[in-house]
């Protein structure tokens, strides 16, 4: 009888987690109340194209989705709806590229900051990232 119930339970159920993993998740935290940037690396080990499409974390006033990009010498950092994540393949967040930005930050140098990745699909992922300080130590 349990195994006929579990069974039922398990085939009405959306899919328990996300195939996403994330690694080398990171905050460069800076001086006084400026916003703290955000990189990691998010694998997609599932079959089907997913993208993050949000963030949150109770350690940031507000957490947006950016892209730094340099266009004809000119630098400039705008917000971002989606960060593709295709089947098999990785979407890095880095220094110069997709980011978080973090606004109003409450976080410590050697600390962790829970983050939570929000995904097209409806489901999420939890990650702790690291606190460093401007130079990525």
């Amino acid at each position: 009888m349990k195994k006929i119930l579990l069974s039922l339970l398990l085939a009405s159920s959306p899919a328990l987690a996300a195939p996403v993993t994330v690694s080398d998740a990171w905050f460069r935290s800076l001086p006084g109340n400026l916003p703290a940037g955000g990189y990691f690396t998010a694998h997609n080990g599932g079959k089907k194209d997913l993208a993050i499409t949000g963030a949150s974390s109770p350690a940031c006033g507000m957490l947006m989705l950016h892209e730094s990009e340099n266009k004809g010498g000119m630098s400039s950092m705008d917000m971002v709806e989606k960060v593709p994540l295709p089947a098999g393949s990785n979407a890095k967040f880095t220094p110069g590229g997709f980011h978080l930005m973090c606004e109003q930050p409450k976080m410590k140098i050697g600390g962790k900051v829970a983050v939570s990745l929000a995904l097209s699909d409806g489901s999420s992922v939890s990650v702790n990232f690291d606190v460093k300080d401007a130079k990525g130590n």
